[in-house]
């Protein structure tokens, strides 16, 4: 399955009601949380993104199954994403559009066709119920596939702050 993400910022009517809407799992109880990096320079730190205590959650998401040129079957997704709110504005321009969980059945029915509503779910998440914090620069390489790519950053004192005690 091919999964891209799709930034559709006020304008739903990009947005073909005839694909499906879905919602995807994130969350760092399985393997990792969602990450960014922060470029400073030429040092990039990521970050692991968490909602509430590390809970899961989901993202808003559409799918689609076409038939490519060549006669082939394709499923593809796409997570949506929305301008990023005040946790992330400082790491990227925008984030992935996150559901409550009191939306998720909405988000699903095919029958949901009220713009509003939906304009209402593809906002920023509330950046109060989010923490972000600085992981290992491991998680850059495929092969640290495992939890220990969340889990944060624990940084050296600094010289400074090692004389104070």
């Amino acid at each position: 399955m091919r999964v891209h993400d799709l930034s559709v910022p006020g304008n739903l009517s990009r947005v073909s009601w005839k694909l499906s809407r879905t919602v995807l799992r994130g969350g760092t109880n399985s393997n990792v949380g969602p990450l960014l990096v922060k470029r400073d320079g030429k040092a990039k730190q990521p970050y692991c993104f968490e909602v509430n205590d590390g809970e899961l959650f989901a993202f808003a998401g559409l799918w689609d199954r076409w038939m490519s040129p060549q006669g082939e079957p394709i499923e593809s997704c796409t997570i949506l994403t929305t301008a990023p709110n005040s946790l992330l504005a400082d790491i990227h321009d925008r984030m992935p559009a996150i559901l409550r969980p009191d939306e998720y059945d909405l988000w699903v029915d095919p029958a949901f066709r009220d713009t509003a509503s939906v304009s209402e779910m593809l906002r920023p998440f509330d950046a109060a119920l989010m923490r972000r914090y600085p992981v290992s620069t491991r998680v850059n390489q495929v092969q640290n596939d495992d939890a220990d790519c969340a889990k944060p950053l624990e940084r050296e004192p600094s010289p400074a702050q090692s004389m104070l005690f």
